[in-house]
Protein backbone atom coordinates (compact mmCIF):
# COMPACT_ATOMS: atom_id res chain seq x y z
CA UNK A 1 0.00 0.00 0.00
CA UNK A 2 1.35 3.39 -0.62
CA UNK A 3 2.27 5.88 2.14
CA UNK A 4 1.77 9.42 1.65
CA UNK A 5 4.73 11.04 2.27
CA UNK A 6 4.52 13.70 5.02
CA UNK A 7 5.27 16.82 3.12
CA UNK A 8 1.30 16.45 1.63
CA UNK A 9 -0.07 16.42 4.98
CA UNK A 10 -0.37 19.93 6.03
CA UNK A 11 -1.09 22.65 2.99
CA UNK A 12 -1.17 25.62 4.97
CA UNK A 13 2.26 24.74 6.36
CA UNK A 14 3.36 24.70 2.74
CA UNK A 15 2.22 27.72 2.21
CA UNK A 16 3.63 29.59 5.77
CA UNK A 17 6.86 27.87 4.23
CA UNK A 18 7.08 29.59 0.82
CA UNK A 19 5.63 32.82 2.52
CA UNK A 20 9.38 33.66 3.54
CA UNK A 21 8.88 32.86 7.24
CA UNK A 22 12.90 32.91 7.47
CA UNK A 23 12.14 36.64 6.66
CA UNK A 24 9.69 37.36 9.01
CA UNK A 25 11.82 35.66 11.90
CA UNK A 26 14.44 38.11 11.19
CA UNK A 27 11.66 40.66 11.16
CA UNK A 28 10.92 39.30 14.64
CA UNK A 29 13.60 39.35 16.36
CA UNK A 30 15.42 42.28 15.13
CA UNK A 31 12.09 44.07 16.48
CA UNK A 32 12.12 41.69 19.61
CA UNK A 33 15.31 43.38 20.47
CA UNK A 34 14.98 46.87 19.79
CA UNK A 35 12.15 46.77 22.37
CA UNK A 36 13.82 44.64 24.93
CA UNK A 37 16.07 46.77 25.23
CA UNK A 38 13.86 50.16 25.67
CA UNK A 39 12.29 47.59 28.15
CA UNK A 40 15.50 47.02 30.24
CA UNK A 41 15.02 48.46 33.25
CA UNK A 42 18.97 49.15 33.30
CA UNK A 43 18.93 51.45 30.64
CA UNK A 44 16.55 53.77 32.99
CA UNK A 45 13.34 54.35 31.07
CA UNK A 46 11.44 51.59 32.79
CA UNK A 47 11.22 50.70 36.55
CA UNK A 48 11.91 47.11 37.05
CA UNK A 49 8.17 46.34 37.89
CA UNK A 50 7.01 47.66 34.58
CA UNK A 51 9.57 45.62 32.61
CA UNK A 52 8.98 42.61 34.37
CA UNK A 53 5.60 42.82 33.61
CA UNK A 54 5.80 43.97 30.39
CA UNK A 55 8.27 40.94 29.36
CA UNK A 56 5.91 38.48 30.66
CA UNK A 57 2.65 39.83 27.83
CA UNK A 58 5.51 39.64 25.44
CA UNK A 59 6.78 36.06 26.55
CA UNK A 60 2.80 34.80 26.44
CA UNK A 61 3.00 34.28 22.40
CA UNK A 62 6.51 32.79 22.52
CA UNK A 63 4.98 29.71 25.85
CA UNK A 64 1.55 29.33 23.82
CA UNK A 65 3.30 28.48 20.12
CA UNK A 66 5.80 25.91 22.22
CA UNK A 67 2.54 24.57 24.00
CA UNK A 68 1.00 24.01 21.06
CA UNK A 69 4.16 22.11 19.17
CA UNK A 70 5.25 20.17 22.71
CA UNK A 71 1.77 19.00 22.90
CA UNK A 72 1.32 17.37 19.57
CA UNK A 73 5.38 16.50 19.48
CA UNK A 74 5.20 12.68 21.30
CA UNK A 75 1.90 11.60 18.69
CA UNK A 76 3.95 13.27 15.52
CA UNK A 77 7.29 11.51 17.03
CA UNK A 78 5.58 8.28 17.19
CA UNK A 79 4.04 8.16 13.74
CA UNK A 80 6.43 9.99 12.16
CA UNK A 81 9.10 7.03 13.00
CA UNK A 82 6.27 4.05 12.43
CA UNK A 83 5.98 5.39 8.96
CA UNK A 84 9.70 5.75 8.18
CA UNK A 85 10.11 2.31 9.62
CA UNK A 86 7.22 0.68 7.75
CA UNK A 87 8.22 2.86 4.24
CA UNK A 88 11.85 0.66 4.00
CA UNK A 89 12.46 -3.00 4.07
CA UNK A 90 13.88 -4.69 6.78
CA UNK A 91 17.17 -5.21 5.69
CA UNK A 92 16.97 -1.79 4.45
CA UNK A 93 15.78 -0.22 7.71
CA UNK A 94 18.53 -2.57 9.56
CA UNK A 95 21.33 -1.12 7.86
CA UNK A 96 20.44 2.57 7.85
CA UNK A 97 19.34 2.72 11.65
CA UNK A 98 22.81 0.82 12.61
CA UNK A 99 24.86 3.25 10.33
CA UNK A 100 22.50 6.18 11.79
CA UNK A 101 23.21 5.45 15.34
CA UNK A 102 27.19 5.07 14.19
CA UNK A 103 26.79 8.63 12.56
CA UNK A 104 25.31 10.89 15.15
CA UNK A 105 27.58 9.08 17.93
CA UNK A 106 30.96 9.95 15.28
CA UNK A 107 29.51 13.65 14.72
CA UNK A 108 28.90 14.01 18.56
CA UNK A 109 32.62 12.93 19.55
CA UNK A 110 33.75 15.31 16.83
CA UNK A 111 31.96 18.13 18.28
CA UNK A 112 33.12 17.40 21.80
CA UNK A 113 36.61 16.80 20.48
CA UNK A 114 36.50 20.67 19.17
CA UNK A 115 35.06 21.67 22.64
CA UNK A 116 37.84 20.69 24.48
CA UNK A 117 40.55 21.74 21.97
CA UNK A 118 39.44 25.31 21.93
CA UNK A 119 38.98 25.44 25.62
CA UNK A 120 42.44 24.40 26.38
CA UNK A 121 43.25 26.70 23.84
CA UNK A 122 41.62 29.56 24.78
CA UNK A 123 41.35 29.41 28.34
CA UNK A 124 38.05 30.79 28.92
CA UNK A 125 37.86 29.56 32.55
CA UNK A 126 41.10 31.99 33.64
CA UNK A 127 39.25 35.09 33.58
CA UNK A 128 36.91 34.37 36.70
CA UNK A 129 38.95 32.27 38.87
CA UNK A 130 36.87 34.11 41.67
CA UNK A 131 34.22 32.00 41.06
CA UNK A 132 35.47 29.68 44.19
CA UNK A 133 34.15 32.07 46.01
CA UNK A 134 30.37 32.07 45.44
CA UNK A 135 27.84 30.21 46.95
CA UNK A 136 27.03 26.83 45.92
CA UNK A 137 30.55 26.15 45.70
CA UNK A 138 30.48 21.78 46.67
CA UNK A 139 28.41 19.29 44.46
CA UNK A 140 24.90 19.69 46.22
CA UNK A 141 23.23 22.22 44.16
CA UNK A 142 19.42 21.99 43.32
CA UNK A 143 20.17 21.87 39.97
CA UNK A 144 22.17 18.82 40.61
CA UNK A 145 20.06 15.51 38.92
CA UNK A 146 21.32 11.90 39.07
CA UNK A 147 25.21 11.37 37.77
CA UNK A 148 25.54 9.56 34.13
CA UNK A 149 28.24 8.21 35.60
CA UNK A 150 26.36 6.94 38.56
CA UNK A 151 25.48 3.59 37.12
CA UNK A 152 27.20 0.51 35.60
CA UNK A 153 27.53 0.28 31.86
CA UNK A 154 25.30 -2.76 31.23
CA UNK A 155 22.60 -1.09 33.74
CA UNK A 156 22.56 2.24 31.68
CA UNK A 157 22.14 0.45 28.21
CA UNK A 158 19.28 -1.94 29.62
CA UNK A 159 17.46 1.28 31.40
CA UNK A 160 17.57 2.76 27.73
CA UNK A 161 14.68 0.55 27.52
CA UNK A 162 11.56 1.98 29.23
CA UNK A 163 9.75 -0.40 31.49
CA UNK A 164 6.64 2.49 31.47
CA UNK A 165 6.04 3.67 27.89
CA UNK A 166 3.27 5.78 29.23
CA UNK A 167 5.86 7.18 31.94
CA UNK A 168 8.25 8.46 29.25
CA UNK A 169 5.79 10.06 27.40
CA UNK A 170 4.12 11.90 30.52
CA UNK A 171 7.50 13.22 32.24
CA UNK A 172 8.76 13.89 28.21
CA UNK A 173 11.56 10.86 28.25
CA UNK A 174 12.67 11.16 24.03
CA UNK A 175 14.83 8.73 23.79
CA UNK A 176 12.50 6.34 25.78
CA UNK A 177 9.53 7.15 23.72
CA UNK A 178 12.24 6.94 20.61
CA UNK A 179 12.96 3.03 21.41
CA UNK A 180 9.75 2.23 22.62
CA UNK A 181 8.24 3.66 19.08
CA UNK A 182 11.29 1.45 16.77
CA UNK A 183 10.46 -1.48 19.02
CA UNK A 184 6.76 -1.09 17.75
CA UNK A 185 7.10 -0.16 14.50
CA UNK A 186 9.32 -3.18 13.68
CA UNK A 187 6.37 -5.11 15.13
CA UNK A 188 4.12 -3.69 13.01
CA UNK A 189 5.99 -4.89 9.92
CA UNK A 190 5.50 -8.41 10.99
CA UNK A 191 1.60 -8.03 11.26
CA UNK A 192 -0.30 -9.86 8.30
CA UNK A 193 -1.68 -7.45 5.55
CA UNK A 194 -5.56 -7.39 6.79
CA UNK A 195 -3.90 -6.06 10.40
CA UNK A 196 -1.37 -3.95 8.77
CA UNK A 197 -3.06 -1.58 6.48
CA UNK A 198 -5.55 -0.66 9.23
CA UNK A 199 -2.12 0.83 11.54
CA UNK A 200 -0.81 2.33 7.99
CA UNK A 201 -4.32 4.76 7.82
CA UNK A 202 -4.12 5.32 11.43
CA UNK A 203 -0.50 6.16 11.67
CA UNK A 204 -1.14 8.63 8.73
CA UNK A 205 -4.56 10.22 10.64
CA UNK A 206 -2.12 10.83 13.61
CA UNK A 207 0.31 12.62 11.33
CA UNK A 208 -2.53 14.82 9.39
CA UNK A 209 -4.06 16.24 12.79
CA UNK A 210 -0.39 16.70 14.39
CA UNK A 211 0.77 18.62 11.27
CA UNK A 212 -2.62 20.42 11.26
CA UNK A 213 -2.38 21.75 14.92
CA UNK A 214 1.10 22.50 13.93
CA UNK A 215 0.12 24.73 11.23
CA UNK A 216 -2.17 26.94 13.50
CA UNK A 217 0.72 27.04 15.72
CA UNK A 218 3.40 27.96 12.90
CA UNK A 219 0.72 31.36 12.52
CA UNK A 220 2.17 32.56 15.95
CA UNK A 221 5.77 32.58 14.82
CA UNK A 222 6.40 35.90 13.66
CA UNK A 223 4.51 37.17 17.28
CA UNK A 224 6.47 34.70 19.18
CA UNK A 225 9.46 35.17 18.07
CA UNK A 226 9.26 38.90 18.80
CA UNK A 227 7.93 38.58 22.50
CA UNK A 228 10.16 36.09 23.10
CA UNK A 229 13.49 38.01 22.20
CA UNK A 230 12.27 41.03 23.77
CA UNK A 231 11.52 39.59 26.87
CA UNK A 232 15.38 37.70 27.13
CA UNK A 233 16.51 40.78 26.23
CA UNK A 234 14.77 42.85 28.99
CA UNK A 235 15.60 40.47 31.82
CA UNK A 236 19.19 40.01 30.52
CA UNK A 237 21.58 42.42 32.24
CA UNK A 238 24.73 43.88 30.05
CA UNK A 239 26.57 43.25 32.80
CA UNK A 240 26.74 39.58 32.96
CA UNK A 241 27.28 39.12 29.27
CA UNK A 242 30.27 41.43 29.57
CA UNK A 243 31.68 39.53 32.29
CA UNK A 244 30.74 36.17 30.35
CA UNK A 245 31.60 36.91 26.93
CA UNK A 246 34.44 35.68 26.53
CA UNK A 247 33.20 32.80 27.46
CA UNK A 248 30.34 33.56 24.96
CA UNK A 249 33.10 33.89 22.70
CA UNK A 250 34.24 30.41 22.86
CA UNK A 251 31.55 28.07 22.71
CA UNK A 252 30.53 30.25 19.87
CA UNK A 253 33.49 29.80 17.82
CA UNK A 254 33.00 26.14 18.62
CA UNK A 255 29.67 25.98 16.78
CA UNK A 256 30.68 27.77 13.83
CA UNK A 257 33.41 25.38 13.38
CA UNK A 258 30.97 22.13 13.82
CA UNK A 259 28.75 23.95 11.55
CA UNK A 260 31.49 24.07 9.01
CA UNK A 261 32.50 20.14 9.78
CA UNK A 262 28.81 19.34 8.20
CA UNK A 263 29.20 21.44 5.50
CA UNK A 264 32.74 19.19 4.44
CA UNK A 265 31.01 16.48 4.98
CA UNK A 266 28.24 17.49 2.59
CA UNK A 267 31.13 18.45 0.32
CA UNK A 268 32.61 15.07 0.77
CA UNK A 269 30.10 12.53 0.65
CA UNK A 270 27.03 14.34 -1.50
CA UNK A 271 27.45 16.69 -4.54
CA UNK A 272 25.07 19.82 -3.01
CA UNK A 273 26.68 22.46 -2.26
CA UNK A 274 27.46 24.26 0.99
CA UNK A 275 25.35 27.37 -0.04
CA UNK A 276 23.06 25.80 -1.42
CA UNK A 277 22.07 23.31 2.06
CA UNK A 278 22.30 26.56 4.20
CA UNK A 279 20.31 28.78 1.93
CA UNK A 280 17.94 25.45 2.18
CA UNK A 281 17.63 25.62 6.24
CA UNK A 282 17.85 29.19 6.56
CA UNK A 283 14.07 28.54 8.36
CA UNK A 284 14.28 25.99 10.97
CA UNK A 285 17.96 27.14 11.77
CA UNK A 286 16.09 30.77 12.45
CA UNK A 287 13.42 29.27 14.18
CA UNK A 288 15.57 27.01 16.25
CA UNK A 289 17.48 30.30 17.36
CA UNK A 290 14.50 32.00 18.45
CA UNK A 291 12.51 29.08 20.05
CA UNK A 292 15.78 27.53 21.26
CA UNK A 293 13.72 24.33 21.22
CA UNK A 294 14.45 21.17 18.93
CA UNK A 295 11.26 19.59 19.52
CA UNK A 296 9.56 23.02 18.16
CA UNK A 297 11.38 22.91 15.26
CA UNK A 298 10.77 19.30 14.15
CA UNK A 299 7.94 19.47 12.05
CA UNK A 300 9.45 22.68 9.89
CA UNK A 301 12.81 20.68 9.56
CA UNK A 302 10.59 17.53 8.10
CA UNK A 303 8.90 19.76 5.54
CA UNK A 304 12.47 21.67 4.94
CA UNK A 305 13.82 18.07 3.87
CA UNK A 306 11.18 17.07 1.79
CA UNK A 307 10.36 20.27 0.10
CA UNK A 308 14.03 22.14 -0.03
CA UNK A 309 16.56 19.34 -0.07
CA UNK A 310 14.72 16.48 -2.10
CA UNK A 311 14.84 14.12 1.23
CA UNK A 312 12.48 11.29 0.48
CA UNK A 313 9.68 11.30 2.97
CA UNK A 314 10.80 7.65 4.38
CA UNK A 315 14.07 9.43 5.34
CA UNK A 316 12.99 12.47 7.14
CA UNK A 317 10.40 10.78 8.96
CA UNK A 318 12.86 8.64 10.33
CA UNK A 319 16.12 10.32 10.60
CA UNK A 320 14.35 13.73 12.21
CA UNK A 321 12.65 12.75 14.96
CA UNK A 322 15.63 10.41 16.05
CA UNK A 323 17.78 12.85 15.48
CA UNK A 324 15.28 15.70 17.39
CA UNK A 325 16.05 13.29 20.41
CA UNK A 326 19.97 12.06 20.57
CA UNK A 327 21.67 14.39 17.72
CA UNK A 328 22.76 17.14 20.47
CA UNK A 329 25.91 18.01 18.79
CA UNK A 330 25.57 21.54 19.60
CA UNK A 331 24.29 21.03 23.05
CA UNK A 332 27.62 18.49 23.53
CA UNK A 333 30.00 20.80 22.77
CA UNK A 334 28.34 23.36 25.29
CA UNK A 335 28.52 21.46 27.79
CA UNK A 336 32.08 20.40 26.89
CA UNK A 337 33.10 23.86 27.29
CA UNK A 338 31.10 25.00 30.05
CA UNK A 339 33.03 21.62 32.07
CA UNK A 340 35.97 23.06 31.71
CA UNK A 341 35.43 26.54 32.08
CA UNK A 342 34.06 25.93 35.52
CA UNK A 343 36.41 23.42 36.23
CA UNK A 344 39.50 26.39 35.19
CA UNK A 345 37.42 28.69 37.04
CA UNK A 346 37.47 27.20 39.97
CA UNK A 347 41.02 26.22 39.76
CA UNK A 348 40.49 22.40 39.35
CA UNK A 349 43.05 20.58 37.21
CA UNK A 350 41.74 18.19 34.97
CA UNK A 351 44.27 14.87 34.40
CA UNK A 352 44.07 12.85 31.00
CA UNK A 353 42.05 10.31 32.29
CA UNK A 354 39.71 12.88 33.79
CA UNK A 355 39.20 14.31 30.80
CA UNK A 356 38.74 10.91 28.89
CA UNK A 357 35.80 10.28 31.24
CA UNK A 358 34.26 13.74 31.17
CA UNK A 359 34.33 13.12 27.71
CA UNK A 360 32.50 9.96 27.77
CA UNK A 361 30.21 11.33 30.04
CA UNK A 362 29.12 14.41 28.12
CA UNK A 363 28.55 11.53 25.03
CA UNK A 364 25.96 9.84 27.29
CA UNK A 365 24.70 12.95 28.70
CA UNK A 366 23.82 14.72 25.22
CA UNK A 367 21.65 11.87 24.13
CA UNK A 368 19.81 11.89 26.98
CA UNK A 369 19.35 16.41 26.86
CA UNK A 370 15.60 17.02 26.52
CA UNK A 371 14.43 19.18 23.63
CA UNK A 372 13.35 22.23 25.31
CA UNK A 373 14.90 25.12 26.04
CA UNK A 374 17.01 25.21 29.25
CA UNK A 375 17.39 21.17 28.46
CA UNK A 376 21.61 21.66 28.17
CA UNK A 377 22.15 22.93 31.77
CA UNK A 378 19.88 20.31 33.48
CA UNK A 379 21.78 17.97 32.04
CA UNK A 380 25.02 19.79 32.71
CA UNK A 381 24.65 19.39 36.21
CA UNK A 382 24.88 15.71 36.30
CA UNK A 383 28.30 16.17 34.01
CA UNK A 384 29.84 18.75 36.64
CA UNK A 385 28.73 16.58 39.09
CA UNK A 386 30.08 13.35 37.62
CA UNK A 387 33.21 14.85 37.09
CA UNK A 388 33.82 16.42 40.54
CA UNK A 389 33.27 20.05 39.89
CA UNK A 390 31.02 22.57 42.02
CA UNK A 391 27.63 22.53 40.25
CA UNK A 392 27.23 26.26 42.11
CA UNK A 393 29.00 27.47 38.84
CA UNK A 394 25.69 26.80 36.87
CA UNK A 395 24.41 29.93 38.73
CA UNK A 396 26.71 32.18 36.72
CA UNK A 397 25.88 30.05 33.27
CA UNK A 398 22.48 30.11 33.61
CA UNK A 399 22.11 33.97 33.55
CA UNK A 400 23.19 33.64 29.64
CA UNK A 401 21.97 30.36 28.92
CA UNK A 402 18.83 31.59 27.00
CA UNK A 403 21.60 32.96 24.63
CA UNK A 404 23.89 29.84 24.30
CA UNK A 405 20.66 27.93 23.87
CA UNK A 406 19.72 29.64 20.64
CA UNK A 407 23.19 29.41 18.90
CA UNK A 408 23.37 25.36 19.99
CA UNK A 409 19.70 24.52 18.94
CA UNK A 410 20.36 26.11 15.64
CA UNK A 411 23.66 24.00 15.25
CA UNK A 412 21.80 20.64 16.67
CA UNK A 413 19.27 21.34 13.50
CA UNK A 414 21.73 21.99 11.09
CA UNK A 415 23.15 18.29 12.02
CA UNK A 416 19.42 16.55 11.62
CA UNK A 417 19.31 18.07 8.37
CA UNK A 418 23.06 17.22 7.34
CA UNK A 419 22.09 13.49 8.66
CA UNK A 420 19.01 13.36 6.17
CA UNK A 421 20.98 14.99 3.05
CA UNK A 422 23.74 12.01 3.78
CA UNK A 423 21.27 9.02 4.33
CA UNK A 424 19.69 10.16 1.26
CA UNK A 425 21.82 10.02 -0.41
CA UNK A 426 23.32 6.41 1.38
CA UNK A 427 19.24 4.90 1.06
CA UNK A 428 16.80 6.87 -0.37
CA UNK A 429 15.14 6.63 -3.93
CA UNK A 430 15.14 9.15 -6.58
CA UNK A 431 12.85 12.15 -5.79
CA UNK A 432 12.35 14.89 -8.31
CA UNK A 433 12.45 18.08 -6.95
CA UNK A 434 9.28 20.39 -5.65
CA UNK A 435 8.02 22.61 -8.89
CA UNK A 436 8.91 25.65 -7.59
CA UNK A 437 5.94 28.78 -7.37
CA UNK A 438 5.53 32.00 -7.12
Amino acid sequence: MEIKPLNHLSEHLQRLIKGQLWAKVIIGIALGIALGLILNPQNGYVSASISEKAASWLDMPGQIFLRLVQMVMIPLIFASIITGIISNSSENLKSMGLRLLTYFMITTVVSITIGMVLSYAMQPGKYLNKLGGLPGSNSNSELATESVGSSSIPETIANLIPNNPLEAMITGEMLGVVIFTIIIGVAITQLPKRLFDPVIHFTEAIQKICMIVVSWAMQLVPFAVFGMMAALMARIGSDIIAGLGYYILVVFIGLVILVAFYLLVLRIFTDMSPWKFLKAVRGPQLLAFSTASSAAVMPLSMKTADNDLNVSSNISDFVIPVGASINMDGTALFQCVSAVFLAQAYGIELSLIEIILLSATIVAASIGTPAVPGGGVIILASVLEGAGIPTGGLIVIIGIDRILGMFRTAVNVTGDLTACVLFQKWFGTAKTPAPKTN
